[in-house]
């Protein structure tokens, strides 16, 4: 005799508007994570690598202690995932001219064209986000979504 499962779908019980906060957020990241997971596999990039390659072409020089904190992965992950990068020769790394323990990295034209391929398809992972969005709507979410971070990150 089968029996039907208990647990709401997403987006039903405490699964949907009625749910906690914190929970619903988790639940949106893990949608997000894996439509990323999917749109880049074929291109052999990995959500965290595509997310410290935007950060090493859009700051140039970024440290490693700098990406785990704009990425939100540990130094160890980091290390990993930068040294696969250079094995890739996707990111090149140089000694800080004032302080030489500190290792600058910076995107190779390799690198950059990877990104801008990956993007596209982030782009359209995120244009599926929000096409249930008006523009005021969105602005809204996304001012929201970025004072959560800044408030609860202990910086705001």
């Amino acid at each position: 005799m089968s029996r039907k499962s208990a647990v709401p779908a997403a987006g039903e019980g405490k699964r949907g508007s009625e749910g906690h906060l914190g929970y619903l957020l988790r639940q949106a990241y893990a949608a997000v994570r894996g439509a990323m997971d999917e749109a880049l596999a074929d291109l052999d990039v990995t959500p965290p690598q595509f997310a410290v390659l935007t950060m090493v072409v859009n700051y140039p020089g970024v440290s490693g202690a700098e990406l785990a904190r704009l990425t939100f992965l540990t130094p160890q992950t980091i290390n990993v995932i930068v040294r696969n990068l250079v094995k890739a020769e996707l990111v090149t790394k140089s000694a800080d001219a004032v302080h030489g323990r500190i290792l600058r990295l910076h995107a190779t034209e390799q690198g950059a064209a990877l990104l801008k391929r990956c993007r596209g398809r982030v782009m359209e992972v995120e244009g599926r986000l929000i096409e249930r969005l008006d523009r005021d709507e969105e602005r809204v979410v996304r001012g929201w979504l970025a004072a959560v971070g800044n408030k609860l990150s202990g910086e705001g």
